[in-house]
């Protein structure tokens, strides 16, 4: 039986916020945590695979501006794509909600792919 995906993700992301530094944790704190069996068209219409398992939108902290109305900037986790990633077991699953969760908040923290990479974050 398949557990609940969104309490084992928001479990896994409150446990990543505890860890960061205070500075980090304070720095990310307007960034949204979404959560979603998969992406939905418009994603995917934006050229993305449908099995992403995460996508940051929104501008990045060094790119954000005070006084513009923008909504604010979020993650969003594709449950099922990182369950599937897992093959069904919860603790790969955990590690790779990690993963993803800390790449997507790289991308608001202004980090490409490349430098997401040299951190193990791809």
């Amino acid at each position: 039986m398949k557990p609940d995906l969104h309490q084992l993700a928001r479990a896994s992301v409150h446990r990543i916020r505890s860890r960061l530094t205070p500075e980090l944790r304070t720095a990310s704190e307007p960034v949204v945590t979404l959560y979603q069996a998969v992406p939905d068209q418009a994603v995917l219409d934006q050229g993305f695979e449908p099995d992403l398992l995460g996508l940051f939108e929104g501008a990045s902290r060094l790119e954000a501006d005070p006084h513009a109305s923008d909504p604010p900037p979020r993650i969003i986790l594709y449950l099922d794509n990182l369950w599937d990633l897992a093959e069904g077991d919860p603790e790969i699953f955990a590690e790779e909600v990690r993963t993803t969760y800390l790449h997507e908040l790289g991308h608001f923290l202004g980090f490409d792919e490349d430098d997401l990479t040299l951190r193990d974050l791809d």
